[in-house]
């Protein structure tokens, strides 16, 4: 008998040696990678600072969260951030022991075979070996070798692996971080990766104030996001039960009481959905104008603009964004109505004689992605293609008739192209003069059905470039004000032996007397074509560059009527410096990005420049003033709107030949905006000047936007009514009334009316 104990002992002891030694042989081979048939492992600096992808955030200057950018859409959550709910739902469902083990729980890995017999599906996995997984992608083929192909060997090579990586971990990090990583990994469907992102998506909400409902949802949901998705039709059921379940697992751990959970299984799911993109929530077009910027910043400094968890500080103001959005939207949807009548039975891409373009949507429709991309399948088979975009298909249309600016309807692809090339365009900026801080950036109408950013975009500014002639007469020949300039004809000959010679926008000249704030404020153009003769085009547009604009100027007579393109980003910043006593500031956007721990590593400098003399700087905001002070003035329409009464508003229209461009660049004594609104392509524009300018296609945005603005009591930095401030030491320099001098026409000769030939004139307001 002893002799069959003992060697029942020495075959146990064998059996116990083989198995320690075999399970050690094993675990270094998986570990060491042997034959290269495991895949090897992360190292152990990885394993230290585990590389997870964050979703970049964007934030407003007030800190509302504007946007992200990422691959997968997974914000970092802290762990004292999250409800104790959704903790206890974790750790009952997915982990009780979670506190007590060291990676590994060894009681419920000895109890899967009970559970196989009793075809449980549940699984032993810990939440540190889940976050081994979801971190190092353990189970993508960029981690498998050969052995995994092999039946129950990969399962268990897998498993090693996770194992392994699980007690790296308990070994480095606490169990709260532990907690709170693996809460920033997982997947909740949707693209939402996460519980910080995963709260907001379902439940328009933050962890920290999940409910037991909310909780036992989520929680359900990990174990297969899309399976058990209420928000996927035909998965509700599912949904449901397993929420139950989740909830019978707390009841069971003793995490709540029974009647607690039986009141919870009779609430819906109460699911709040708050899917995001870029083309949904307020300033899209900014975001999409952070993201280029950004990018070029994190390609030169080794940042990953969709992984690595930055945090992007903005300068602009989601108050004043609110603001201009819903004033540009105001606006514009008046405004098309006008345009559809305008052209109503009429295609408005014409040529400069006013006659339809032939083939303007067949060619339109050859720069589409839909058209390149039946190219691509069908080559030259042109009948293929036309048949393709020719045929009637159910989709989604723009229209400023509905609140969500869309509608269902039937059409082909090539006439959504046709009725989407009637609407109007606009961008606005708005921007702080002292500090260069963009507050509020509307790059079009709607970012989903167009998304070029009109802000961004260089047009010809028409008359608003007369600001730049003025300048530099007041600051190189010491014109003033108040000088009496007359209202005539005035040629250029040019290189090519052709003389140039400005018409006024009311189509006569008056040969009046008036001074030059009085010229201004009306737009007269005789009078900017005769002190662009005095300083000379060239050093206009040196000025100019001085003051911020980027885009080239051809230095030729007609550039005193904006002929050459300008941004409205570049122009807003420009007069700003009039307003800022002469210094331009560079218009900047981002005032710092840290990193996903909260390092700054990048904070915005801008540069500056003294472009003009104090004196010089006041005196054009004099003159801007005028617009809306002196009789017939371009901006005299400002004085119904509310924010005007007690208040010094400056101002200048623009109008560009054709109507193809409508500008207003406003201004206070703490802001700076700019609005232009125009066709998609110069060949579209309003065919009169009725709505066609400045005034009437621009101006109104402005207005609305700063009613709105003057309104809000939030915005005091902003809206506090007041004179434009006076340089110090100056007071006797700047002092003038210009009231006293008469500008009524003088009586003329018939023939004196006469304009040169349109080959010689521009016609620009």
């Amino acid at each position: 008998m002893l002799q069959y104990i003992a060697t029942f002992v020495k075959i146990t002891w064998a059996i116990f040696l083989s198995t320690v030694i075999g399970v050690a042989l094993w675990v270094s081979a998986v570990q060491g990678d042997w034959f290269g048939i495991f895949g090897g492992m992360p190292d152990l600096k990885e394993l230290e600072n585990p590389k997870n992808d964050l979703a970049s955030e964007v934030y407003s200057g007030d800190g509302k969260l504007l946007g992200k950018f990422f691959r997968e859409d997974r914000s970092a959550v802290v762990y004292d951030s999250i409800s104790k709910n959704l903790l206890d739902a974790l750790l009952a469902t997915e982990d009780v022991r979670f506190f007590e083990h060291s990676g590994i729980d060894f009681k419920a890995t000895l109890a899967v075979p009970y559970y196989i017999i009793k075809r449980d599906s549940r699984g032993s996995s810990t939440i540190t070996q889940q976050l081994a997984k979801n971190l190092f992608k353990t189970r993508e083929i960029g981690h498998k070798g050969a052995i995994y192909d092999v039946p129950l060997f990969g399962k268990v090579a897998i498993k090693t692996k996770e194992w392994i990586l699980a007690i790296h971990l308990e070994r480095s990090y606490t169990k709260k971080e532990i907690a709170q990583m693996y809460l920033t990994t997982v997947d909740f469907g949707r693209n939402a990766f996460g519980i910080k992102t995963a709260a907001k998506r379902y439940y328009n909400t933050t962890p920290d104030k999940l409910d037991l409902q909310q909780s036992a949802m989520l929680v359900g949901m990990l174990k297969a996001p899309t399976r058990y998705n209420p928000t996927i039709a035909g998965h509700e059921d599912l949904a449901m039960r397993r929420r139950n379940t989740v909830l019978e697992q707390m009841v069971k751990y003793g995490f709540i009481e029974q009647n607690l959970a039986e009141e919870t299984k009779k609430l819906g799911f109460g699911i709040n959905m708050q899917d995001e993109d870029h083309n949904t929530g307020i300033a899209t077009y900014f975001r999409m104008a952070v993201r280029e910027n950004i990018q070029k910043w994190c390609n030169a400094n080794g940042y990953d603009l969709f992984g690595d968890g930055l945090k992007v500080y903005t300068t602009v103001d989601s108050r004043m964004q609110k603001h201009a959005e819903d004033a540009v939207n105001e606006h514009m949807k008046d405004l098309q109505k006008e345009f559809f009548k305008e052209w109503r039975g009429r295609n408005p891409w014409v040529d400069r004689n006013y006659k339809e373009i032939p083939d303007y949507i067949q060619k339109s429709m050859q720069k589409t992605a839909r058209y390149k991309e039946l190219k691509r399948s069908y080559g030259t088979d042109t009948v293929a293609i036309n048949k393709i975009m020719n045929t009637p298909i159910p989709m989604k249309i723009f229209t400023w008739n509905n609140t969500n600016f869309e509608k269902d309807t039937v059409l082909s692809p090539i006439d959504s192209i046709r009725y989407h090339k009637y609407f109007l365009h606009t961008g606005l900026m708005s921007m702080d003069p002292k500090t260069g801080q963009v507050k509020a950036w509307v790059g079009g109408i709607n970012h989903k059905y167009f998304q070029f950013d009109n802000v961004k975009e260089p047009r010809q500014p028409g008359s608003t470039f007369k600001a730049f002639v003025y300048a530099k007469a007041m600051e190189q020949q010491g014109f003033t004000p108040c000088d009496q300039v007359t209202d005539s004809p005035v040629d250029f000959k040019l290189h090519d032996g052709n003389v140039w010679i400005a018409k006024n926008s009311e189509g006569y000249y008056t040969n009046a007397r008036m001074t030059l704030r009085h010229a201004f404020a009306k737009s007269i153009n005789t009078v900017a074509a005769f002190l662009t003769k005095k300083v000379g085009a060239p050093n206009i547009a040196k000025l100019a560059t001085l003051m911020g604009i980027t885009t080239p100027l051809d230095p030729v007579p007609s550039l005193c009527l904006g002929s050459s393109d300008v941004s409205v980003f570049d122009l807003t910043g420009s007069y700003a410096t009039f307003v800022n006593q002469g210094v331009w500031i560079e218009p900047h956007f981002i005032s710092h990005i840290t990193d996903k721990d909260g390092k700054v590593i990048y904070r915005k400098q801008p540069k500056t420049k003294q472009t003009l003399s104090e004196k010089t700087a006041y005196l054009m905001v004099y003159m801007l003033r005028g617009g809306a002070e002196e009789s017939g003035g371009t901006s005299l329409g400002l004085w119904r709107y509310e924010f005007r009464k007690n208040n010094q508003v400056a101002g200048k229209t623009g109008t560009t030949s054709s109507q193809t461009d409508g500008w207003y660049m406003g201004m206070t004594k703490d802001l700076v905006t700019g609005v232009r609104v125009s066709g998609e392509d110069p060949a579209i524009h309003f065919r009169s000047m009725s709505f066609g300018q400045g005034a009437r296609a621009a101006m109104p945005a402005f207005a609305l936007y700063m009613e709105k603005l003057f309104k809000d009591s939030t915005l005091a930095q902003y809206n506090v009514k007041g004179d434009f401030p006076k340089p110090e030491g100056l007071e006797k320099e700047i002092e003038f009334d210009c009231s006293k001098y008469k500008h009524s026409p003088v009586k003329i000769d018939s023939t004196m009316y006469v304009l040169p030939s349109a080959a010689q004139q521009g016609n620009w307001d």
